[in-house]
């Protein structure tokens, strides 16, 4: 390529923390729908009381994969099992370096005899379509760019729409649209539904902690469908989710979205680098937030600290799996919700309305300024654990933060602190203002915080059990 491969970008740039947290790009961006339909406070309240609708056709990278060595190449790279895994099913997808360590995540598809489709953020894909190179598996991928990373003439077009469907009124606005009751599936299980005349393929899913569908089908159908479920929800209280709201809605689900891909050091990945290009995701991505560290090591995360290890299968041959062998037993952080306190919010808030030094702004609903956010989080003043998410749901009344915590303080109704902002006034990133660090008093509570989203999802990460 002729800007180069992303090692040669790690070599010019010496210090990888350094280089991450200065670059100038903000948060994953929501394309192809309004910041907000009518307000984020409604947009949110609707999945809660009503309905949402959202439109996931424009900010995921979707990979076709195909071919008779499909199964076997995707099976490899996983540390879940795919025994069982048949047609019209998904799955989490979050394969590990050599090492262990996390590299992305995304819904994976089962679609048909030989056919799957990876959905989510760029790392995976990436993962994925470098190990399809090798020849070692008969497979052909095809990649669906999102809409920001398309060229000008292609923003208007995709393989296929993308909607979710959610909220207590969401089985009600489906069946209006499908003129009939819809399947009932278990939690991601696929069928074949008819909506306005057009075919459309529905997932069981949850994003907010409500029952819903994900549904999707050729990019022809976008209008039919989208016109179809809207009309279907007039009378259900169906809203429309926009851009701005969006991001915000994992923080009931439970969800991280931005484990940084765990790439950019070992012998083990060197290859790996050299292939990605310099414009890669990795290449452009940014660290924000308060925890420091010299070592990028110090923010590559397992699949016990996103909540996953219930996942981890060791029935198969995986990249990872030796060294997931040798982690399963040693100590790991728990995944768990903070609730900042209401009287430290109001204070960091308060100190805009001043001149003089400023707290970083905390911005509604998501308080997320980096593609990785990286908070440290508290116990009499030692880091006890990383929050990589944090925002405000109308839901909970409160803000809130994802976090992974060492075992001994994650029982619900510790007492611990977020370090909010960015040591010696910030870095250069363009969208945080200088500001002072301060700290905020949290309580821990369960994941997801949405009471609905552990009662229903199915036994895993997101349930009680």
């Amino acid at each position: 390529m002729s800007d180069g491969n992303l090692q040669q970008v790690l070599d010019s740039k010496g210090n990888i923390v350094e280089f991450l947290r200065n670059q100038q790009v903000g948060p994953n961006a929501y394309p192809g729908v309004p910041a907000e339909y009518s307000n984020w406070r409604d947009e949110q309240r609707s999945w809660a009381e009503t309905a949402v609708l959202f439109n996931q056709s424009f900010h995921m990278v979707d990979l076709l994969v195909t071919g008779p060595g499909a199964f076997d190449m995707l099976s490899y790279l996983a540390p879940n099992s795919f025994k069982g895994f048949i047609p019209d099913r998904a799955k989490q997808f979050a394969p590990v370096t050599p090492e262990g360590y996390v590299i992305g995540d995304v819904i994976l598809f089962y679609l048909g005899e030989e056919t799957f489709e990876l959905v989510g953020r760029a790392p995976t894909i990436e993962w994925v379509e470098y190990w399809a190179q090798t020849g070692r598996w008969d497979v052909k991928v095809e990649r669906d760019e999102r809409t920001a990373a398309r060229p000008e003439a292609e923003k208007h077009y995709r393989r296929n729409y993308r909607f979710q469907l959610q909220g207590p009124n969401a089985m009600k606005v489906l069946e209006k649209a499908m003129g009939e009751t819809p399947p009932d599936l278990k939690f991601f299980h696929m069928a074949t539904v008819d909506i306005a005349g057009a075919k459309v393929r529905a997932l069981r899913h949850g994003m907010v902690g409500q029952p819903g569908y994900e549904l999707f089908g050729p990019w022809a159908d976008y209008d039919t469908v989208r016109d179809a479920l809207i009309a279907a929800g007039k009378d259900d209280g169906l809203t429309l989710c926009g851009g701005r709201t969006y991001s915000s809605n994992t923080l009931e689900s439970g969800w991280i979205p931005s484990p940084l891909p765990a790439i950019y050091t070992g012998d083990s990945m060197k290859e790996y680098r050299e292939w990605l290009g310099a414009k890669s995701y990795e290449g452009v991505c940014s660290l924000g937030g308060s925890f420091v560290s010299d070592r990028i090591e110090d923010y590559y995360l397992t699949p016990w600290d996103l909540g996953y290890g219930i996942m981890v299968k060791f029935d198969h041959e995986f990249v990872g799996r030796e060294a997931l062998e040798k982690l399963k037993d040693q100590p790991h952080r728990r995944k768990v919700t903070l609730a900042l306190d209401n009287a430290d919010i109001v204070r960091v808030m308060s100190s805009m309305l001043q001149t003089g030094d400023k707290a970083k702004f905390l911005e509604f609903p998501s308080a997320v300024y980096a593609m990785h956010p990286y908070d440290a989080v508290l116990k009499d003043g030692r880091t006890i654990g990383l929050s990589t998410w944090i925002g405000y749901t109308v839901n909970a009344g409160r803000f809130l933060a994802l976090a992974m915590i060492e075992e001994e303080f994650a029982e619900p109704g510790t007492e611990v602190t977020l370090l909010w902002g960015e040591p010696d006034g910030g870095t250069s990133k363009p969208t945080v203002e200088r500001h002072i660090q301060t700290e905020i008093k949290a309580v821990v509570a369960p994941v997801p915080y949405s009471e609905a989203a552990r009662d229903t999802y199915a036994d895993g990460w997101r349930t009680k059990a």
